[in-house]
């Protein structure tokens, strides 16, 4: 059914309409379907023809290439890696193929969607933690499509690969959907698993083929490589049919433009999903926590009449699988005009047509807000929302739009080589097989180079093999640089939240600390440095905490130095030494200071990856005398950090920064901005390749923002170790326009700064 624009055309007007332009409707592209499809898989299916892309994905299947298949929401990627599977065991139906998911939730999605093609000779089963024992047996006999997810592949896979023989000996296919999210630590971690499995699937004679799907990306190639290890044939030529769409910016109403204050966020959210709603439109909110999700469900189902209230839902983690499911069903048949979820429905779950979506927030990468905008306008002309938060990244959207919806989707950066990341895997590798110079061409060199240097494994005349107690693989997880970490654990039923790396447990689970999981807050009331344990208790009070820190870097290695902007920019190793030395209470109401607490916890201190630059004298003309000289470096460092997530897939609180009015290696001016992850996963360095564009990117957000001193929206950071003290906007500004302006054609030889110590 087409929808007419006219029921949403009145919510288009007022001040809090930033922007809205149209994108105009595509038509599909289309071919038939491959001549050379088994007869029998050709009658099972329901269609006759694909779309252009799929069939480009077949093609280089059927010719034994590795595949990435990168295109937009709703494009038919699952068909695309489906067929050529599907194909074979149509053929062949003892070969056997493995599919990866980040979620449970997708793979009981994608059962359900393979199920539904009716292939012939497909036996499918999910083997994840939620599998009874007595199934997983018979799962690892008959099962020729296994569907299952990376933390499982790795401690409940491989460890154990005698009783996956004729799985790995059989294996075809491995399909890694969602490959996006496999970025930064996790996927780091995920790139070594998949090196594992494709290097045991070889020991048992066999060398199997991958099919990968993602998300829009600038780097499918390089992703498949990073995570693979192999060279993958692209395919990202999107020939599925758009309907026409309509884009909203939204921001709420300025209430004290000096602060930065401003409306509710999350109340003009459920104000305009009232509104979708009351008008039979089908609409999904997506929030950034489980708490938000719950509150603006709560605030929609308050602004309409009690029969639209029964037809809402939230859609959370936290909820039993059968409550998620039934949810989902709910939305596909068309019960549910609105769900405000979070972002577990953004995945390639099928929900059904979806009239409108909204976004509270910027979700961090484009990529993923046109995965949650893709869910809107499946039936028809579709309403696609951003509803602005008071963060600098939302604010500098709303003031230039072009910046976000002409932005090409960042790069999804991983390094499996990090060596914090890397030993562990090693370490399991020499468990289930010994390791040796053959398996440089799966593990890669530098597994070879880091196994000889570690303790637990000895060399024998077959290679490095494990010498250690237990298995490897259960000592550590996927979600972590370092194995060590602090659990947090709800002292009330002695439940493990989660867990937090060392180096940030002192920040984030301080006694006293307001603690963020899934959205949920919780008051940490003890932290055992000895036990490695935070007990917290369910917290619903109105400040949160924020701590004081004293950080100091020093330079290890210059990897990479070059003229840009005017000035000498580095790229390199450096340490990290920090102390959290105390926290304040802060008013979630007015932001005001209620109380500070001293604190007295250890160092810590880890290695990781930064850039950082050296202001010319002429830059800093005018701004070079203290106070104004460190306000001016501190705020450019801050409004630095908050735009870097445009151009590598991150989030702000996976970078860290310092700026010092003389660092004690350079003997100058310096700021610092650093992979906050020991070792780093590439972060910085995606900066570094990127300066000229997110310097000018960082003046043009700081030059809109409407405060004349700095506010949240701008140069103040939710993580300032100097609780936000000695920031210099206007300062700030001058200097970048000075980088901006300055001749980048010009380069200067690699330097090597000598010397390291802590500043």
């Amino acid at each position: 059914m087409a929808v007419s624009a006219a029921l949403w055309d009145e919510l288009l007007e007022g001040e809090q309409v930033a922007h809205v332009e149209t994108v105009p409707p595509e038509d599909p592209r289309t071919v038939s379907l491959p001549d050379q499809l088994e007869p029998s898989l050709r009658e099972a299916l329901s269609f006759s023809a694909l779309y252009a892309h799929q069939g480009e994905a077949f093609a280089a299947a059927a010719r034994g290439e590795h595949v990435i298949l990168a295109t937009g929401t709703a494009s038919g990627k699952s068909l695309g890696f489906n067929l050529p599977v599907l194909d074979t065991i149509a053929r062949e139906p003892k070969a056997r193929a493995l599919y990866l998911y980040p979620t449970k939730a997708l793979a009981q999605d994608q059962a359900r969607a393979l199920a539904a093609l009716h292939a012939p000779n497909v036996r499918a089963a999910i083997y994840d933690g939620d599998t009874p024992g007595e199934r997983r047996w018979q799962i690892r006999k008959w099962a020729n499509v296994i569907l299952t997810n990376p933390d499982m592949l790795h401690v409940g896979v491989l460890p154990h690969h005698d009783r996956w023989a004729d799985v790995l000996h059989n294996l075809r296919y491995i399909v890694v959907d969602e490959a996006h999210v496999y970025r930064g630590v996790f996927g780091s971690h995920v790139g070594n698993v998949l090196r594992r499995l494709r290097r045991l699937a070889q020991v048992y004679g066999a060398d199997p083929q991958f099919l990968l799907a993602s998300a829009t990306i600038a780097n499918p190639g390089e992703l498949a490589r990073d995570l693979a290890g192999i060279d993958a044939t692209v395919v990202d030529d999107d020939a599925a049919p758009r309907a026409e769409r309509t884009i909203l910016l939204w921001n709420p109403e300025l209430l004290d433009a000096e602060l930065g204050l401003r409306a509710s966020a999350l109340g003009d959210a459920s104000r305009l999903m009232a509104d979708l709603v009351s008008r039979g439109l089908r609409t999904i909110c997506f929030a950034k926590s489980r708490k938000a999700a719950e509150l603006i469900h709560k605030f929609t189902v308050e602004r309409v009449d009690a029969e639209t209230a029964k037809r809402l839902a939230p859609y959370r983690a936290g909820y039993t699988p059968a409550q998620r499911r039934d949810i989902e069903r709910r939305l596909v048949v068309g019960e549910l005009l609105g769900v405000a979820a979070t972002d577990a429905l953004e995945l390639g779950i099928d929900i059904g047509l979806l009239d409108c979506a909204i976004s509270v927030g910027f979700p961090g990468t484009v990529a993923s807000l046109r995965q949650q905008w893709g869910r809107a306008g499946r039936r028809g002309h579709g309403l696609a929302v951003l509803v602005a938060s008071e963060d600098a990244l939302d604010q500098y959207f709303v003031r230039e739009p072009e910046t976000l919806l002409q932005r090409r989707v960042e790069a999804a950066i991983l390094d499996h080589a990090n060596h914090r990341v890397l030993d562990g895997h090693v370490r399991a590798a020499a468990f289930e097989a010994p390791l040796d110079d053959g398996d440089r061409a799966t593990l890669g060199d530098e597994a070879l180079e880091r196994a000889a240097l570690l303790p637990e494994l000895k060399l024998t005349k077959s290679g490095y093999v494990w010498a250690g107690r237990d298995y490897p693989a259960g000592q550590f997880g996927l979600r972590s640089t370092t194995p060590d970490t602090f659990s947090v654990i709800e002292a009330q039923n002695g439940t493990v939240l989660g867990i937090v790396e060392r180096e940030r447990a002192y920040s984030t689970v301080h006694e006293g600390a307001v603690y963020l999981h899934l959205g949920e807050s919780y008051l940490v009331r003890e932290l055992d440095l000895q036990a490695r344990t935070a007990l917290v208790t369910p917290y619903t009070g109105d400040y949160y905490t924020q701590t004081k820190k004293d950080t100091n870097t020093a330079i290890e290695e210059a990897l990479r130095s070059e003229r840009r902007c005017g000035l000498d920019l580095h790229f390199g190793r450096i340490s990290v030494t920090e102390r959290v030395v105390a926290y304040q209470k802060k008013s979630v109401r007015d932001q005001s200071t209620l109380e500070t607490v001293e604190l007295d916890l250890p160092e810590t201190s880890f290695e990781t990856e930064a850039i950082w630059y050296v202001p010319e004298p002429h830059q800093l003309a005018g701004l070079e005398k203290m106070p104004k000289l460190l306000g001016t470096l501190h705020a450019a460092e801050h409004s630095m950090i908050a735009v870097l997530p445009l151009w590598a897939m991150c989030d702000r609180w996976d970078i860290g920064g310092l700026s010092t009015n003389i660092h004690f290696q350079t003997n100058a001016p310096t700021v610092f901005i650093y992979d906050g992850h020991a070792g780093g996963v590439g972060i910085t360095e995606r900066g570094f390749n990127a300066f000229e564009g997110w310097v000018e990117d960082t003046a043009r957000m700081l030059e809109g923002c409407p405060c004349s001193d700095g506010c949240p929206s701008c140069v103040q950071s939710p993580k300032c170790g100097n609780l936000n003290e000695m920031l210099d906007k206007a300062a700030a500004l001058t200097l970048l326009r000075r980088m901006v302006a300055a001749s980048t054609s010009r380069r200067a030889p690699s330097r090597h700064p000598s010397g390291a110590a802590s500043s």
